[in-house]
């Protein structure tokens, strides 16, 4: 290889190309990247971009943000920023739903979701330094740090693997509660701080960072347990020291107060070596590790053509004492004066020009005796850092020894498809690299913008490219899905490395780990699981039934949760327990199959509701006696696990929710016959519900108990064999297919996409399997969670989940106090924890 360039260069690992989106070329206006060119990817896999759109015919520029879901990369939203200077700086809230942005001018623009959708964003709030330019931004810290334990990967216990570190906020309201804000660092040295209030006002101050004032070409932000800001400077001189300083943020007579202190600095290494002493004049990236941690710091230093990057970390030293003062007072145990002081970690050879650098987000707690890593986990993703290369190549390297771990060179992918190779430039190395990179929450895709303003999502294996054993590539991926189920994060991210061969096991270990905690953390990550299982599912063409049945159970749980709560207690003197708990509690006693003599043991003084509330309810209502009946009638094919619905036949504790549910809408047909449920009978004398009840019972007693599920007699069966001849079978509206990019993405050939043109079905995997559950075009179309009719060609505003499809109306039709119960529930997020993006009215 070429002298000065890294010796992998070519070697391809660890890393490919899954998906590229480009813009389209307009003849009056383009899309070129902005310099300096900025990315920031959320926790909720939603990544925000810069380009400057150039109008030809008037000359002027536009610096617009762009936001994506990474499912649906094509579904941009792009708006015009207002900025009048070029953005320099992105970065999402620890949420994901905020977003701030700064420019070359000191303005600072804080962005958030109108009405909860991901498409829709507006400006709320910001703040100004005018005419500085802004180099560094980040929100506060919220006070929550949770580590994650990679050698416990294996523990039984969530506790054990993810263990919330104490870690104060930047600053706290009244009651300890975190107040919310962002930190701000200018080119002439200034540092501002804004607080947003609870009433909706901003208080902003500005401050020097120290008396003497200079320029900061580069500078980065992180915080300390202790509740302090840490800020890293650099006048981008590599001849000049990196300075750091100590910034406490406080609020004195309702006015932000700022305090700064000066902490050691230091010079680099390459300055201080003779060989390279002038070679790398310039420091052209600075970074801390991690927002959280203040003591490690990345920099790298370059020139025309090479860099060196150093990793150095910030350590309490003993301050030697001469043996003079020894003598007048010997140094006792912990008693020997301390000094901080900068150690360089490791550093790299020379290597081609770095063009960008992307920080894990993970959260792993490294020492500095974590060099040495046990060999099971040193590939794990989350131990690696990214740096982009002139030459179009993207390494992956550990964090700390900078050794190398994964490498992904894509010269030919790189450059503009539709230029003839004649009439390439022959340079050393291809036009075309990254100008921006972010690396995913758990650091298994990498997105990078290039000189083209185009966007490419990079897979990062979980074994870094290595071989290592099937299980432990499972055991990564466990360990991470377990960690977005813990956090809240989306995982997105991980789907892209599960193969249709794996859906069955990791779906197997993640309910086994799931089962082992305890009763109280399992209530909280419910829904969470389910939703998880169903986005599994749905890679693999063998379990995709299953995915109607994960959905249908995050439905069931809320209709349960919802109904149950309307109930209330007859006397203000509340017993211990619920009205909806005593219902789970009879009902789980009381076995009889007469839903009448159910219905007896219960209080229905509690069921009391207003005539207008249960009549709103009928449609949800109406969903569940259709489900028991579908379910029951499917009884006789219970050997076939490709319908849907055949999960729940052995599901004790789902048929027991529609039990209960069952007695519920009996006591409310008696107060209002209206909101029953619509059965088309045989028979005008048959007591529909009743035999279904009696049925469904029946079933419930073979499969309540987990460890003793026993077999439907053939009497049962008989009875569900002849449903189909006493009551007509509705058809179950399932979700729709999802129209996202994951399940093309499987056989690791490279989609090409466009901003704004979403791409066909072609070669879809999954679809075919999903035809049977899916509406054909021209159908009425559904809104999937108030179980409305919208018509084949709807009139109304929706909005469609970005992992589920599950479709619903923006705006709610009813005004009753019980449906906005019900869509409060679903209002930020979709069931399955998705979120919303707005559909165009021709959606079909």
């Amino acid at each position: 290889s070429p002298p000065g360039r890294c010796p992998l260069r070519g070697r391809a690992g660890g890393m490919d190309l899954a998906y590229a989106c480009e813009w389209e070329k307009k003849p009056k206006s383009n899309h070129c990247p902005s310099i300096p060119l900025v990315c920031a990817w959320s926790c909720r896999n939603l990544i925000a971009f810069t380009t400057d759109l150039r109008n030809e015919e008037e000359k002027d520029l536009t610096h617009m943000v762009h936001i994506i879901d990474t499912e649906h990369p094509w579904d941009v939203y792009s708006v015009n920023s207002g900025h009048t200077e070029v953005i320099t700086c992105l970065e999402w809230d620890q949420s994901g739903s905020r977003l701030l942005s700064a420019d070359a001018d000191g303005h600072i623009k804080c962005w958030s979701m109108t009405d909860h959708l991901a498409n829709s964003w507006e400006n709320t709030v910001g703040s100004v330094v005018e005419g500085d330019p802004v180099v560094a931004l980040s929100w506060l810290h919220n006070g929550v740090k949770l580590a994650l334990h990679v050698e416990k990967s294996g523990a039984s216990n969530f506790g054990e693997k993810f263990s919330r570190v104490k870690f104060s906020p930047s600053l706290t309201l009244f009651g300890g509660k975190p107040m919310e804000g962002w930190i701000a660092v200018t080119i002439s040295g200034l540092v501002t701080v804004s607080l947003l209030k609870p009433n909706g006002q901003v208080l902003t101050a500005t401050e020097s960072l120290c008396r003497l004032r200079c320029r900061v070409a580069l500078a980065d932000v992180a915080f300390t347990g202790g509740g302090n800001i840490v800020v890293a400077t650099s006048d981008g001189s590599s001849t000049s020291p990196v300075q750091f300083y100590k910034v406490c943020v406080s609020v004195v007579n309702e006015k932000c107060k700022i305090d700064t202190e000066i902490l050691p600095s230091l010079f680099m290494r390459c300055t201080t070596d003779p060989a390279r002493k002038d070679k790398y004049p310039a420091i052209t990236h600075l970074k801390f590790l991690a927002r959280d941690m203040s003591e490690q710091v990345l920099l790298c230093a370059s020139n025309q053509n090479n860099s060196i990057v150093e990793c150095w970390s910030l350590r309490k030293e003993g301050l030697p004492v001469n043996n003079i003062f020894q003598q007048i007072s010997p140094v006792v145990g912990d008693k020997q004066p301390m000094i901080l002081k900068w150690r360089i970690l490791s550093a790299t050879n020379d290597l081609d020009r770095v063009s960008a650098v992307a920080l894990p987000k993970l959260p792993i707690s490294l020492t500095n005796t974590d060099l040495k890593v046990a060999n099971d986990t040193k590939f794990f993703p989350g131990l690696g850092l990214a740096l982009a290369f002139h030459d179009g190549s993207v390494h992956i390297v550990h964090r700390l020894s900078l050794q190398m771990m994964a490498v992904f060179y894509g010269s030919s992918s790189q450059r503009p498809v539709d230029e003839p190779s004649l009439k390439r430039p022959r340079t050393a190395g291809p036009l075309v690299h990254f100008k921006a990179m972010q690396l995913s929450w758990t650091s298994l895709a990498l997105a990078g913008v290039d000189s083209h303003g185009k966007l490419s999502m990079l897979r990062i294996s979980p074994s870094m490219g290595h071989v290592l054993d099937m299980n432990m590539s499972l055991r990564h991926l466990l360990f991470l899905l377990e960690y977005c189920m813990v956090t809240g994060y989306d995982w997105w991210d991980i789907l892209l490395h599960v193969q249709p061969s794996m859906v069955q096991n990791l779906v197997e270990k993640l309910h086994e780990e799931y089962m082992r905690q305890n009763a109280a953390l399992q209530q909280v990550l419910s829904t969470r699981i389910v939703a998880m299982k169903a986005s599994l599912c749905k890679l693999s063409s063998s379990t995709i039934a299953r995915v109607c049945d994960y959905h249908a159970k995050l439905f069931l749980i809320a209709i349960s949760c919802t109904l149950k709560s309307l109930l209330r207690p007859h006397f203000l003197n509340t017993p211990d327990k619920s009205p909806g708990d005593r219902l789970t509690e009879i009902c789980s006693k009381i076995t009889d199959v007469d839903i009448d003599k159910v219905m007896i043991n219960l209080k229905t003084e509690e069921f009391v509701l207003e005539m207008t509330t249960l009549q709103s309810l009928q449609q949800l209502i109406q969903w569940v006696g259709d489900f028991v009946l579908y379910l029951l009638a499917s009884l006789p094919n219970q050997g076939s696990p490709v319908r849907p619905g055949h999960s729940f036949l052995r599901d004790g504790a789902s048929l027991g929710m529609f039990r209960e549910l069952m007695v519920v809408i009996r006591i409310w047909g008696l107060l209002k016959p209206s909101c029953l449920p619509v059965y088309t009978a045989t028979s005008d004398t048959q007591d529909s519900m009743s035999l279904l009840f009696r049925l469904l019972t029946k079933l419930w007693l073979c499969c309540r108990e987990e460890n003793h599920i026993t077999e439907p007699d053939d009497a049962l069966i008989d009875e569900c064999c002849l449903l189909p001849s006493q009551l007509l079978i509705p058809n179950i509206d399932w979700l729709p297919i999802n129209d996202g990019i994951i399940s093309k993405l499987q056989n690791k050939q490279l989609v090409r996409l466009q901003f704004g043109k979403a791409p066909g079905l072609v070669g879809h995997t999954v679809s075919s399997q999903f035809d049977a559950f899916v509406r054909a075009p021209g159908q009425p179309k559904i809104d999937h969670l108030r179980r409305l009719h919208l018509g084949a060609y709807p009139t109304e505003e929706c909005k469609s989940c970005t992992r589920c499809g599950c479709v619903t109306m923006l705006k709610s039709p009813n005004k009753v106090t019980a449906v906005k119960q019900w869509e409060q529930r679903w209002i930020k997020n979709c069931l399955c924890g998705g979120l919303w993006r707005k559909m165009p009215l021709s959606y079909s």
